[in-house]
């Protein structure tokens, strides 16, 4: 029996590539469409679950494929909100969170595009990782698959706001994106699925150019190149005023909006001139802004008071486009990006120091 180093991963496959694995196996071409509609449509974990192929088949599939690429680290249930966070072991044991959410009759997963971040933006958790490697585009969406079988629950939405740029792994993150927004599997609607990126600009050239339908959102979280170098360094190579300038030719070229994420700080960027700041960088954008307070991690910031959210929001009132505050969930079960990873490092360093000690 083949062993699983050797086998072929079936799950981030297109229908195209599935047509030629099955094509090199001597299988008849409509195996391929079957293989599709159980991983994606029926969301089956084990090649057995596949009633419509033959037994021999099935058995041949089990020796030299393999479609099960997750295991389930961690979970964690909000005591206050319909909200779950899953810690995902990876194949080669790397880790992965993912977010599942539920407002306003939305049903949102949030996934991660990679394991560990090399950004290292100031506030966020995941950048305590490093840079460890790219998902494949089926560690993407079998983070979709998974928390489906497991919430039993369709997704409405998905995010790409996970751990990880998802612009740093473009070409995965896009045919992950296909997938779930393909009419025969998962089909979530490509206006349903956000890619968020910190701001790599030859990706959102490129996103723009290709005509990509998928929604664009551009974490911004500061109003001067000085305050958004400091707080992500990924500004000293792609200035403010270019990616202003990229976002602009977004829209221009897709004839969509651009969703501009913006994480309060207490004093650091929440004040009325920063409301006022931002309102005149993006007032020639077609826009929306989120406003996002901040889920709070041991980085030495803290979340804007409700009395300075208002505030900020309100000096936005006549901004012509659509504001809103996304409050985040599950504030109980760290779903920070890389919160639930770094919280559950942490204690495996302190029970191998109490060991060792010992």
């Amino acid at each position: 029996m083949a062993n699983s180093a050797s086998k072929t991963l079936l799950k981030g496959l297109s229908l195209s590539q599935l047509e030629d694995f099955v094509q090199r196996q001597g299988m008849q071409p409509y195996r391929a469409r079957q293989l599709f509609h159980w991983m994606y449509r029926k969301n089956v974990p084990l090649i057995a679950e596949m009633t419509t192929l033959k037994k021999s088949v099935r058995e041949f599939l089990e020796t030299h494929a393999e479609i099960n690429l997750l295991r389930l680290s961690h979970a964690i249930t909000s005591e206050y909100e319909p909200a779950q966070k899953f810690l995902f072991e990876l194949p080669d044991a790397e880790r992965v969170e993912s977010v599942y959410m539920e407002a306003d009759n939305r049903r949102t997963i949030c996934v991660s595009s990679q394991a560990g971040c090399a950004l290292k933006c100031d506030f966020c958790a995941t950048g305590l990782m490093g840079q460890i490697r790219n998902l494949t585009p089926g560690e993407i969406v079998d983070q979709v698959l998974w928390v489906e079988r497991h919430t039993k629950k369709e997704a409405t939405n998905v995010v790409m706001m996970g751990m990880g740029e998802p612009f740093l792994n473009y070409d995965a993150v896009i045919q992950a994106a296909e997938l779930m927004s393909h009419p025969d599997g998962i089909a979530i609607s490509k206006r349903k699925i956000t890619i968020s990126t910190s701001g790599i600009i030859p990706a959102i050239l490129r996103f723009a150019d290709e005509g990509q339908r998928f929604k664009l959102a551009i974490s911004l979280n500061a109003t001067t190149a000085e305050d958004r170098r400091r707080l992500m360094p990924i500004t000293k190579k792609f200035t403010l005023a270019k990616l202003l300038d990229a976002a602009r030719y977004y829209t221009e070229r897709s004839g969509q909006r651009v969703t501009f994420e913006y994480v309060l700080l207490r004093h650091v960027n929440d004040s009325l001139l920063d409301a006022k700041r931002l309102r005149r960088l993006l007032a020639n954008i077609p826009c929306k802004i989120n406003l996002i307070p901040y889920n709070a991690v041991d980085l030495g910031y803290e979340s804007s008071t409700e009395e300075r959210i208002q505030q900020f929001v309100s000096e936005l009132a006549t901004f012509p486009a659509p504001v809103t505050v996304r409050r985040s969930q599950g504030r109980d079960i760290q779903a920070a990006c890389g919160q639930l990873f770094v919280q559950r490092a942490d204690q495996k360093a302190r029970r191998r120091s109490r060991a060792l000690s010992m």
